[in-house]
């Protein structure tokens, strides 16, 4: 007996009832600009208020720095002779080389995942408005670019995970149109965003393979491409980069016990039910999730649970498309109701969202240790090597060779800036920032003098030569 043909990747009803063309285009690139100005914005406004919630945006900028350089990229702020490629497997992040050249700031990193973001909608968005109608589908457009997942994301700044979500985008939504060679080819280039993503490949092969007979080679295909490359970056590319010679996160992964604990991990599965709208659970698209959701659930870091931070980022537009294949067939109010419950979970996070920090009148307002901390990046010379806490640690890397003040480094800085205020210290930074550099670097006493001290900032270096 024969496999049952797949349903069909077509909308329910025919497009021109739905709105005009006109909408179908306009509304998608409106989105994307809306969005991508609007987290923009709130990155810049961030990077001039010295907001930084971890080192993510340093470490990718020495990446980018190097690349513009055509070197390979070294990153010290993770330690002496650290290559990044062998931290994770990220060599799509080459193309942010031509990027620092053009405009060698934090600000471009977080501006580009702010516009790979956007676009992602315009796909979504237009498949969105022909299967559920001018105003359902815009409105899902607007849920997907503004979800959570994607706000959150760019709250916590720069990831190579914003080339990951355009590239699902664009690749579930022509799946979802019957292109299944162009979606084969979209989603092959995710092997190349993160290790792990590989995995996510390899289902997605597996279910086109499974839904009917005439794709089956590209499915196994796509399927054996993800999975080969999985065990390629994971196990050979990795250690042969690292150096230590491993896979630097096996040490965080629990056992499968500490899948179903605690609770966090609970209610971000039902936020994710609830992007989809619920009907998405029906879709075997669904099924992409599980990859993300299994190291995330066996890991035993805390941020790896939640909502927030960017590791949902990759999930917004499965849950996407998910949705749009699993309304298939059903009654306009069934998906209305799919299309509100997954605005509502965003909206009804309401202040928590980081955008909702743009209509407060403080964000508007520079920070009043913006001056303090230019000077204090002004006061390290230029091409110094200068250790740094994560405060200014983006702002430096243009124009010297930065790591990390806590970190394993076995050189003796030049200088070293210091920033009373940043979370690294505890509350209980150095009353004397030049003494804790003489004993951090095993100095004689006087060796570092402070040359900026301003705002809670210290800069102490060495002289020249010394």
């Amino acid at each position: 007996m024969s496999s049952p043909e797949p349903a069909p990747t077509i909308p329910d009803e025919p497009t021109h009832r739905r709105g005009g063309a006109t909408a179908r285009l306009i509304v998608p690139i409106a989105l994307a600009v809306l969005a991508t100005v609007a987290y923009g914005i709130l990155s810049t406004h961030q990077f001039r208020n010295l907001t930084s919630s971890s080192w993510d945006l340093g470490i990718f900028s020495q990446l980018a720095k190097d690349y513009a350089h055509l070197r390979a990229p070294i990153v010290p702020i993770k330690g002496d002779d650290v290559n990044l490629l062998g931290d994770h497997f990220h060599p799509i992040l080459v193309l942010l080389g031509p990027i620092w050249a053009v405009w060698p700031s934090g600000l471009a990193l977080l501006w580009t995942q702010a516009l790979l973001f956007g676009i992602s909608a315009i796909p979504i968005a237009r498949l969105a408005m022909e299967r559920l109608g001018s105003w359902l589908g815009g409105i899902l457009g607007g849920a997907y670019v503004f979800s959570f997942g994607l706000q959150s994301a760019q709250d916590v700044q720069f990831h190579e995970i914003a080339f990951a979500v355009p590239l699902l985008a664009m690749s579930l939504t022509r799946l979802l149109r019957g292109r299944v060679l162009a979606a084969c080819l979209w989603a092959g280039a995710l092997v190349f965003v993160k290790e792990d993503l590989g995995l996510t490949v390899l289902v997605l092969g597996a279910v086109i393979a499974l839904r009917g007979k005439q794709h089956r080679l590209e499915g196994a295909g796509l399927a054996c491409w993800g999975l080969g490359w999985f065990i390629l970056s994971t196990f050979v590319i990795l250690p042969l980069l690292n150096t230590a010679g491993q896979y630097d996160y096996t040490d965080n992964l629990g056992s499968l016990l500490d899948v179903f604990l605690p609770g966090d991990k609970w209610i971000t599965v039902l936020m994710l039910a609830l992007v989809a709208g619920g009907i998405g659970l029906r879709s075997p698209l669904i099924l992409l999730m599980l990859p993300t959701l299994a190291w995330r659930f066996t890991g035993t870091v805390e941020f790896y649970w939640t909502w927030y931070w960017h590791y949902n980022a990759v999930l917004m537009p499965i849950a996407a498309a998910a949705l749009l294949d699993g309304v298939r067939g059903t009654s306009r109010w069934t998906r209305g109701v799919a299309v509100a419950a997954s605005a509502a979970v965003t909206l009804a996070l309401g202040s928590a969202m980081p955008l909702w920090n743009l209509a407060r009148p403080s964000t508007w307002e520079t920070s009043w240790r913006a001056a303090p901390a230019a000077g204090a990046v002004e006061a390290v010379p230029d091409g110094a090597v200068v250790a740094t806490d994560i405060t200014l640690m983006a702002q430096l890397v243009p124009e010297h060779d930065v790591q990390w003040l806590h970190g394993p480094n076995q050189r003796v800085p030049q200088c070293v800036v210091v920033d009373d205020y940043a979370f690294s210290w505890n509350g209980t930074p150095p009353r004397d920032a030049a003494q804790w550099a003489d004993e951090q670097y095993r100095q004689d006493p006087g060796t570092y003098a402070t040359t900026y001290d301003d705002g809670g900032f210290w800069v102490v270096c060495r002289p020249a030569g010394s």
